[in-house]
């Protein structure tokens, strides 16, 4: 019996496409012939998304407005990744009320009912892939806790529409990142290191060597392909999983 070619989907909504995970996944997602709707706050950042063929969609998620407004300029589409994200690097002594507001609106919130929307439009093997992180499963940096928090929140999320959406043929599932080469991570290495006292670099290298997998990060790119993976038609067995792509960081 001949192997059934792998198809992907014909055209997808991709959020925070403007850097890092987000715009890797739409890159890859056109070069494998997907007609991508790129959608991010910062409409400069999609400038490079935008001269890959992409259709570019610059919108504040946590507004209702943009949101349906998003909804109607993508039209039908067979594919969603949720991968929009804020970090905010805190001690949690000091964490307020606004930072707590502002990273679940962005990371749970906005995910939630784009997830919700664009999935009851969808068809039978179609698919949803929402960005959570190892964080979700274990936060070993406690300056990142309501980020955390959002991101456990994401798999709980991930699991229940699986479940609401399983009937109807469509797929959804999550991706955990691990240590990855994108803006965010620079901003970590960041702030974590100047609220410890230390250096970006010698941080960095810390955490590579708690990796099992080469002591390296991951980039953009290999992020992307487990993410398209789970859009693909080689995933059509597959919903309501938490697939860490992370090195061996976390191991469950």
């Amino acid at each position: 019996m001949a192997a059934q070619e792998v198809t992907y989907p014909r055209r997808a909504v991709v959020t925070g496409a403007a850097s890092g995970i987000g715009k890797g996944t739409a890159l890859l997602l056109r070069e494998r012939g997907s007609e991508v709707v790129a959608v991010d706050v910062n409409e400069e950042g999609l400038a490079e998304v935008a001269d890959a063929g992409c259709e570019v969609v610059a919108c504040d998620l946590t507004n209702a407005a943009d949101r349906a407004r998003l909804l109607e300029v993508a039209g039908d589409v067979d594919g969603l990744v949720n991968a929009a994200g804020i970090i905010r690097l805190i001690p949690i002594e000091d964490v307020t009320e606004a930072d707590w507001d502002a990273i679940l609106a962005v990371n749970v919130k906005a995910l939630f009912f784009l997830a919700r929307d664009f999935g009851r439009r969808m068809k039978p093997g179609d698919g949803i892939v929402n960005l959570s992180s190892v964080a979700g499963k274990n936060n070993a940096t406690t300056e990142a806790l309501a980020y955390g928090a959002s991101k456990s929140a994401v798999l709980a999320i991930t699991r229940g529409l699986a479940t609401w959406f399983g009937p109807s043929g469509v797929r959804v599932n999550a991706v955990l990142p691990g240590i990855t080469d994108t803006p965010m991570q620079d901003r970590v290495l960041v702030d974590v290191a100047r609220i410890r006292g230390t250096t970006p670099e010698a941080l960095h290298a810390a955490r590579l060597e708690t990796v099992p997998l080469q002591q390296r990060g991951c980039t953009p790119r290999e992020m992307a392909e487990g993410i398209v993976f789970l859009l693909s038609s080689a995933a059509s067995y597959v919903t309501g999983q938490a697939l860490a792509v992370d090195g061996g960081l976390v191991m469950y």
